[in-house]
């Protein structure tokens, strides 16, 4: 499944979409920043409710193809701004993130 896939089921906000060919090869669901920072795998959905700047700078260093703000969790201005001079694509959910991880993982038909 590929970004533009995710975001055409209409399940998530777009943030910020960047590279939406990419391939989404998986589901990684975590809050600590550190543990992301050495298992969320390249070219996966990473979901959290980890809403600022440092987010950006793991989901840049992991090469993840797209991140999924759960619960509500809110940015500011200046951090969409950011992943969007990054090309870090950005979704948003008020749903749980087991729930928002979990239709991902159903819709890459594992």
């Amino acid at each position: 499944m590929t970004v533009r896939e995710l975001v055409e089921a209409n399940i998530f906000t777009p943030l910020n979409i960047a590279d939406d060919t990419r391939e989404i090869t998986g589901v990684f669901c975590c809050d600590l920043l550190s543990v992301a920072m050495s298992k969320a795998p390249a070219g996966g959905c990473w979901v959290t409710v980890m809403g600022n700047i440092n987010t950006l700078a793991v989901a840049s260093l992991t090469d993840c193809a797209c991140v999924i703000l759960a619960e509500g969790t809110l940015l500011d201005d200046s951090v969409i701004e950011k992943a969007k001079a990054q090309d870090i694509t950005l979704l948003k959910t008020d749903l749980p993130i087991f729930e928002a991880g979990l239709m991902v993982h159903e819709r890459l038909g594992r």
